[in-house]
């Protein structure tokens, strides 16, 4: 997901930037069709002068706003603001893009060394007492009635006045001091937790040697894995990784026990070794400096300073949503556990179920109980076909073309982009599609963009992943998860690229975080509906369409094993939650602290929560106290589709009030009003828990 970098701003004396614009791409605009970054260009020594030549003009910029003698108002003080750090934008852009998506030594090096820099020159913007006093200014204005503005511009107004108060522009000298410290230690912290958690999956190799250690494993997964071990230099040999795309159909599929046991352990294990890679002591540094920062600015814990700005408002109202599900949830997973024992008794080693077979078992109740294998389905689902079908829903919903490209610049070679055209055929932004796994890529799935909406500016947005790659004459065949995790990361795109604000403050995805989920998990709904399924889902081999006979077992098994998959994402979210409600910090052990969460919580042995937290990324990354954002958001998007399922799928009429309220209006409305406004009421519990079988 997009990390929302607020602007940046002044900084202490640095040394000035020799470098002539013409030679650093990032000094002006770039010189592109598009106006998209040009990698052609681009090289690594233009970072640093980049970030410092945009600090210095971010400097001027504001120091002008400070400086006019004219009363301020919303044009000269919040627009000029939202508008400053040109330079910046560009360069953080790119730069934190390929820190995510395609880093090495030498990004790495420099992410560490310029975090704190970009951490105080961030403080120097929201703690400028004189800059702030203007701001307050503008909203008190408007508090008193002196000024009127629309719904969207009392938004950002309101956005960046909480943001000086929540930087803590209101404290003394002392207290703002502290924070300066805590947020450049804060800065990198987070990028020596996700460095280690890369090093770890990129140091994994289970190295099959001996052909009978593959059984029960699909062709595709062992071509896979041959071609994995070729491009390592293991020809001959088959290799796994942890990345998802190998890992879990070794787990699903593997008869050898034992390597199951190691490749799961490997994976659950990350940061948690006592080596130059572990996350235990960064991560509790990271909760304790956390609950340190929301103690300054008056909150009594670190989740209710994060979530006074979400839908939820406070610790309360989440953990009374995560518990109701739990009870659910747990009951299902049990229910799902002794199922899956029934099957390894009727094998007859005597043995019992442990976290390493879940997947393994899962798969043969699947076949037991719906007649279906994935490695059945999985033709049907090459790449270059769901991509074609994701694209056609789009147009059916809401007119959209997307175009394939071949003279924009990217930063790696399998990187695809798109000509993204509205109904009419005006220019509605440029999409990035990057794919498929590579050593420097994190792990997972999110969207973000290379520039923002604003007025007539149009967005630049990427997706990344990492889904299953080709192998030798066979093309990327993705497994139903992928395919809804393409879908999802779309859901998200769309909400950048369909925005229509005037403000890049209030644009796009910068919405409350348990909002932004609400666009992206709406579209997995598509993904299997038997009319889209039609639409796409082509044998890559016979182009045979989908029969009907798969599709109503996709269609039957919809809840299949859903006890297991909501009680280990309600884990990782209680999880944070906890971490994140605690009050005192002393003597904090995470790992410890994880397994007394799961114990009270009941939690059986055989499930692990999703991200365990010397590995648990998401909440380095944005969304601490929020990833319950997922299932808050699940709520809004089981309901909303309810409205699509009423009318018809591709409905005209729910389609374009669904453009209308909910993706062209970023966060310049209340997120409830917005969704309000679409459906015509509050949104019910009822369709998650029938969209989970969890009753």
């Amino acid at each position: 997901m997009k990390r929302l970098l607020f602007t940046l701003a002044t900084c202490c004396v640095m040394c000035a930037c020799e470098q002539k614009t013409e030679t650093n791409p990032f000094f002006a605009e770039f010189q592109t069709e598009y106006g998209a970054p040009d990698f052609t260009k681009i090289k690594l020594e233009h970072y640093e002068p980049a970030f410092l030549k945009g600090i210095e003009e971010q400097n001027v910029e504001i120091k002008a706003i400070v400086d006019n003698p004219e009363k301020p108002t919303f044009e000269n003080t919040i627009v000029a603001l939202d508008k400053s750090g040109g330079i910046l934008a560009r360069v953080s852009g790119v730069f934190f893009a390929l820190t995510e998506a395609d880093t090495n030594d030498s990004l790495t090096v420099l992410n560490e060394r310029m975090a704190p820099v970009l951490s105080e020159h961030s403080d120097n913007i929201y703690l400028n007492q004189d800059l702030y006093k203007r701001v307050a200014d503008v909203h008190q204005q408007e508090q008193e009635g002196k000024i009127t503005l629309t719904t969207e511009q009392h938004r950002l107004l309101d956005k960046y006045y909480k943001a000086f108060v929540r930087s803590g522009a209101g404290l003394d000298a002392g207290k703002q001091a502290r924070l300066r410290e805590i947020n450049k230690e804060l800065s990198t912290l987070g990028i020596a937790f996700d460095n280690h958690i890369l090093n770890e999956n990129n140091a994994y190799q289970l190295v099959i040697e001996d052909e009978a250690d593959l059984a029960g494993l699909p062709e595709w997964v062992k071509t896979g894995a041959a071609e994995e071990a070729k491009a390592a230099g293991k020809e001959g040999k088959w290799l796994f990784t942890l990345q998802n795309s190998s890992r879990l159909p070794f787990l699903q599929y593997a008869e050898n026990r034992e390597l199951r046991k190691n490749i799961y352990e490997a994976y659950i294990n990350r940061g948690n070794h006592d080596d130059a890679n572990d996350n235990k002591e960064i991560l509790g540094k990271i909760i304790a400096l956390r609950l340190e920062q929301a103690k300054l600015l008056g909150f009594d814990c670190y989740s209710n300073f994060v979530l006074d700005e979400n839908m939820a408002k406070n610790s309360q109202t989440v953990m009374d949503f995560l518990n109701n599900l739990w009870g659910y949830s747990l009951k299902n997973a049990k229910r799902e556990a002794a199922e899956l024992q029934k099957i390894m008794d009727k094998e007859g080693k005597g043995e019992k179920l442990a976290a390493w077979d879940w997947w393994y078992y899962a798969e043969k109740l699947r076949q037991e109980k719906y007649d279906l294998n994935e490695d059945e389905i999985k033709p049907y689902f090459s790449l270059e076909d769901v991509r074609s079908g994701l694209y056609a829903v789009a147009n059916k919903l809401y007119g959209i073309t997307l175009t394939e490209l071949n003279n924009v610049p990217v930063y790696e070679s399998d990187v695809k982009v798109y000509e993204v055209k509205d109904a009419d055929g005006s220019f509605l932004g440029l999409f990035y599609a990057d794919y498929f796994p590579r050593a420097g890529k994190r792990g997972g799935a999110w969207m973000s963009n290379f520039r923002e909406q604003a007025g007539e500016v149009r967005p630049l947005i990427y997706n990344v992943a990492s889904f299953t790659k080709p192998a030798g004459d066979m093309p990327s065949l993705l497994t139903l998860d992928e395919v809804e995790t393409m879908f999802h990361e779309f859901g998200h795109a769309l909400h950048g690229m369909l925005t229509r604000c005037n403000y890049k403050g209030v644009s796009g995805t910068s919405v409350a975080q348990d909002f932004v989920e609400l666009p992206s998990q709406i579209m997995e709904h598509w993904a299997v509906e038997p009319e889209v399924l039609k639409l796409y889902a082509r044998h890559y081999e016979t182009r045979e369409v989908i029969p009907d006979e798969l599709i109503t077992k996709i269609q039957n098994q919809g809840t299949f094993n859903q006890g297991f998959m909501t009680t280990e994402l309600l884990a990782a979210a209680l999880l944070d939650m906890e971490l994140h409600n605690l009050t005192d910090t002393d003597n904090l052990n995470v790992v410890a602290f994880e397994k007394e969460t799961m114990d009270k919580l009941g939690l059986i042995p055989e499930i692990a929560p999703r991200y365990r937290a010397t590995y648990f990324s998401h909440i380095i990354g944005g969304y601490a106290a929020g990833y319950y954002s997922y299932l808050w958001a699940e709520v809004l998007d089981t309901d909303a589709f309810e409205a699509f399922k009423e009318h018809g799928v591709f409905d005209k009429n729910t389609a374009d009030s669904f453009r209308k309220n909910i993706l062209e209006k970023g966060g310049t409305e209340d997120p409830m009003t917005l969704y309000r406004a679409f459906r015509g009421a509050d949104p019910s519990l009822e369709p998650l828990l029938e969209n989970r079988g969890l009753k």
